[in-house]
């Protein structure tokens, strides 16, 4: 596999993307970057995993973004605030991911087509993207609920997808254990939230030991049972092939994305 140094090096001599603020922090920026095809063009969303801390950023997706380019899409890059000194938690690492999502309707001077949006998560990237998949369901008043962009499908690649198992960092991110603050889990744990509305695509490596290709089956095995449209396609490789765009893990994840657009 390239080096993730590398493969962000290399991204960075393709064409610049455009950076836009949806909120005043200096974490609520995102990229968007479009095809140079006339569109309009499906979206991807994009969150980048780092268990919810720093020092991980949407640099370590720049790659991936410039593969789906490649493939038609337009990518939209999100960057939001993690637990420290950022201000992240809940609720404000929520709301920023919907919020920047939300602001992809204020870009009204690109070819954007927000009729095919998929959120594409990795790693803790990946539970947000279920829960922003989710937010049409949301009760009124919690975070993120009545959205104005929403999703049509969402990839979650090596998804955190029980923030109960997920250890002390999951709940230092909702301010308490499932115990102490339960209306939190109940909107924010994916494997809480089945079924979703929307067809999901769960993608993760045999050799993931960050986090287990069994929470993936988990969450497959309950969405099924519920009824959902989900499907689970496991891979070769460790927890960051699915960010490495020549890898054979991306690949199978980018068919399912480009499959269910089409």
């Amino acid at each position: 596999m390239t080096s993730l140094a590398l493969l962000i090096a290399r991204s960075a001599l393709r064409r610049p993307p455009q950076r836009h603020r949806y909120g005043t922090h200096p974490r609520q920026i995102a990229d968007l970057h479009e095809p140079r095809s006339p569109g309009p063009h499906p979206v991807a969303a994009v969150l980048h995993g780092g268990y919810w801390q720093p020092p991980y950023t949407k640099l370590i997706m720049r790659p991936l973004c410039v593969d789906l380019v490649q493939r038609g899409f337009a990518a939209w890059n999100v960057e939001y605030r993690r637990l420290g000194r950022e201000g992240g938690g809940w609720p404000m690492t929520f709301d920023d991911v919907a919020t920047a999502i939300d602001h992809l309707g204020q870009l009204t001077d690109h070819h954007l087509d927000l009729e095919r949006v998929t959120l594409v998560g990795h790693s803790a990237g990946g539970q947000l993207a279920l829960w922003a998949a989710g937010r049409p369901q949301l009760p009124d008043g919690a975070p993120g609920a009545l959205p104005k962009v929403s999703a049509t499908a969402v990839l979650a690649m090596a998804a955190v997808t029980d923030l109960s198992r997920a250890g002390e960092v999951a709940t230092r991110l909702l301010g308490g254990s499932a115990d102490e603050v339960p209306e939190r889990y109940a909107q924010a744990d994916p494997i809480r939230r089945i079924p979703l509305d929307v067809p999901v695509g769960l993608v993760h490596a045999e050799g993931d030991e960050t986090v287990s290709v069994k929470r993936s089956r988990a969450y497959a095995d309950a969405a099924l049972r519920a009824g959902a449209d989900v499907t689970l396609v496991e891979t070769a490789g460790g927890h960051r092939d699915l960010i490495d765009p020549s890898s054979a893990a991306w690949h199978a994840a980018a068919g399912w994305l480009t499959q269910r657009q089409a």
